[in-house]
C-alpha cells in the first residue's frame, strides 16, 4: 500500500511564488518517489502540490487526496484524484493530519493547527526552512516536551532546505514514525 504524505501551507501562495514552486516540486518528487500526496484541495499549496504530482512522470490514478473543508466536492482545485467533501471547515485540519508524514511548507495559523494535530498524532514532520512562515520558525525543534518516541532519542520537526531533503528524510525515517501509531489520550 502505498504511504500518503500531507503537505500543508499557505493557501494564498500565488503561481510562481517561492512557495508555489517549492511545493510544486514537492509533489512531483513525492510521486516519482511512489508516495500519495494528501492536502486541504484547495488553493495556493494544495494546488501547486498536486499539480505537481499530477506532472510527474509515474503519475497514477489516485495519486492526490483532497480533504475539502465544505460539503462542495466542485470547491477542489482541479488537480485532485480522490475528494472527500468533509464539511468540518477548519476542523478538517485534523483529517490532513493524519498522512503518514507531513511536509509543511511556511504557512500560517491554519498551517499551524495542521503542524500542532500531527505532533500529537505522532507524525514524521518535516518543514522548510527556505520560505517564509511557521515552517521555518518550527524547523528542528520539539512543538513540546513529551516523549513521543522511546526508540527515535532525534524526535523533533525535520528541517529541509528544499523538495530533495524533505523527500530524503522521509525515506530515511518515515518507518520509524509508522512503527508507534497514535491510540489516543493517555495519561503522562
Amino acid at each position: 500500500m502505498k504511504k500518503i504524505i500531507a503537505v500543508i501551507g499557505n493557501a494564498d501562495a500565488k503561481p510562481g511564488s517561492e512557495k508555489y514552486e517549492l511545493a510544486y516540486r514537492t509533489g512531483k518528487l513525492l510521486v516519482d518517489n511512489g508516495y500519495r500526496v494528501q492536502s486541504g484541495g484547495m488553493g495556493g499549496i494544495m494546488e501547486a502540490v498536486f499539480k505537481g504530482a499530477k506532472d510527474s512522470s509515474k503519475y497514477f490514478e489516485g495519486a492526490t487526496i483532497a480533504l475539502l473543508p465544505s460539503f462542495n466536492r466542485s470547491q477542489n482545485n482541479g488537480y485532485s484524484d480522490i475528494v472527500i467533501p468533509t464539511g468540518m471547515d477548519l476542523y478538517r485540519n485534523v483529517l490532513v493530519a493524519t498522512a503518514d508524514a507531513v511536509i509543511m511548507v511556511g504557512g500560517g495559523a491554519g498551517t499551524l493547527s495542521e503542524v500542532a494535530n500531527a505532533w500529537s498524532l505522532k507524525k514524521l514532520i518535516i518543514c522548510y526552512t527556505s520560505v517564509e512562515g511557521w515552517s521555518k520558525k518550527l524547523a528542528n525543534t520539539r512543538l513540546d516536551d513529551r516523549i513521543r518516541f522511546e526508540n527515535i532519542p532525534d524526535d523533533k520537526t525535520y528541517g529541509a532546505n528544499n523538495e530533495i531533503e524533505a523527500v530524503n528524510i522521509i525515506n530515511e525515517k518515515l518507518d520509524l514514525y509508522l512503527d508507534t501509531l497514535y491510540t489516543g489520550i493517555k495519561k503522562y
